[in-house]
C-alpha cells in the first residue's frame, strides 16, 4: 500500500476500507511507514497519530528495503531517468519493494504508471 492508500484509510474512505477488507493480504513498505511518521509529527494531533500508525504497523506485513530492493531501485531509478520521467524518491523506493517483493502496489498516484513492470491498483 502506498502513503496515500493508508491516508484514505486512516479518513475512514468507505470504498478504501472495503477494498481493504477484501484484500487477501496487505504489505506495508518501510518508507510508507516514515512518510506516516514524518506526517504525524507535523500534525496537530501528534500523540494520537503515532499511536494509530503504531497499531496499524503491529497488524501490518512491513516490508523492508535490503540489498535485492536496492538492485531494483538502481534499475528503476535509471530507467526513469533515461524516460525524463522522474518521480519522487521515496515513491521510487516503494515501487522497488513491490517490484522485489511480486506484489501490487495500490495507489492513487499516477507518476507509478511510468514505471515499467509495476503491477498497480488505483484504489
Amino acid at each position: 500500500m502506498d502513503t496515500n492508500i493508508v491516508i484514505a484509510l486512516f479518513a475512514g474512505e468507505t470504498a478504501i476500507q472495503k477494498r481493504f477488507a477484501q484484500a487477501a493480504a496487505v504489505f506495508l513498505p518501510s518508507i510508507v511507514l516514515g512518510e506516516l511518521y514524518f506526517g504525524a509529527q507535523k500534525s496537530g494531533n501528534v500523540e494520537a497519530n503515532l499511536m494509530r500508525i503504531e497499531e496499524f504497523a503491529i497488524s501490518s506485513s512491513v516490508l523492508t528495503c535490503d540489498s535485492e530492493t536496492a538492485k531494483f531501485y538502481g534499475a528503476i531509478k535509471s530507467a526513469l531517468l533515461a524516460k525524463g520521467r522522474p518521480i519522487p524518491e521515496n515513491d521510487i523506493w516503494i515501487a522497488a519493494i513491490a517490484q522485489q517483493h511480486r506484489l501490487t502496489l495500490a495507489t492513487r498516484d499516477a507518476h507509478f504508471t511510468q514505471i515499467e513492470a509495476l503491477n498497480i491498483e488505483t484504489w
